[in-house]
């Protein structure tokens, strides 16, 4: 992402990022303690923003650094703040020094096109971690969101049966023009023992400790929504089921791509607004 942005002419100070070399006369190294924050016309977080303590991890090497509400009062009334996710500390603080903030995560532009290497990612995890081709399993995906649809539609495309668990009409209707069996999201345990990957894309409550043993043992979990994710991992464990907490896939598997897309929608939504 440094790179994009700097190859696209924009000046970069980057508060981490000590042991890695950038041949580019665009991007200077700092602390947030000497960040220019008046001059700044964006201010871009990691993508977990920062936490309840108004720290920000930092990487390479691994650290923290804080930035506090009068850092944040220095920067321009037009400056935009940029995060993946947003704390609840992230939200307040931004609204008590009247910056604003777009949570990249929550755009259909970012979205849309992470659901491809998350899908990429969690079919790969599918094929390492069952002795079994996709090519003829049911697998079930809990969710017809921007993930869940590029995930179904991939895993069919590999062969499998896909049963997608939704709420609304319109939802089924498209589940079913796609050939893919759609089945109520309160109606899991009519469908749960034929299952032998099981995919949530919600981060809420939905693969229950009754839904987990109600499972074949041989049935693998692969949750990928965000922390806490909608599996009961310690009833998974207990009833020796295995649960993988699949967090970041973008990031881990295609981190190339996942910076290419955040930069090209800082880049585009910094020249809308400036």
């Amino acid at each position: 992402m440094i790179r994009h942005l700097a190859n696209n002419n924009a000046t970069l100070y980057i508060d981490g990022f000590t042991e890695k070399e950038f041949a580019h006369s665009n991007i200077q190294h700092c602390t947030v303690n000497n960040i220019p924050f008046p001059q700044l016309n964006g201010l871009v977080l990691p993508v977990l923003g920062i936490d309840e303590q108004g720290q920000v991890k930092q990487y390479y090497p691994i650290g923290k650094t804080t930035l506090t509400k009068d850092m944040i009062s220095e920067l321009p009334s037009n400056c935009i703040i940029y995060t993946g996710t947003a704390s609840d500390y992230l939200r307040k603080l931004c609204e008590k020094t009247d910056r604003k903030l777009v949570i990249l995560f929550e755009r259909d532009d970012v979205a849309v096109a992470n659901s491809i290497p998350t899908a990429e990612a969690t079919l790969q995890i599918a094929m390492e971690q069952t002795n079994k081709t996709i090519h003829g399993s049911t697998v079930l995906i809990t969710g017809f969101g921007r993930v869940g649809m590029t995930m179904a539609r991939m895993f069919f495309q590999m062969g499998a049966n896909v049963i997608v668990a939704a709420r609304k009409l319109a939802d089924f209707a498209r589940i079913k023009e796609m050939q893919m069996r759609p089945v109520h999201i309160h109606h899991l345990h009519e469908v749960i023992l034929e299952c032998d990957i099981c995919i949530n894309t919600i981060p809420y409550p939905i693969l229950t400790a009754d839904l987990i043993r109600s499972m074949k043992k041989s049935t693998l979990i692969i949750d990928v929504a965000s922390a806490p994710g909608g599996t009961d991992f310690e009833a998974a464990e207990n009833n020796g089921v295995n649960a993988i907490h699949a967090l970041g896939l973008p990031g881990k598997v295609a981190p190339i791509t996942a910076g290419d897309i955040i930069a090209s929608t800082i880049t585009e939504h910094l020249i809308m607004n400036n």
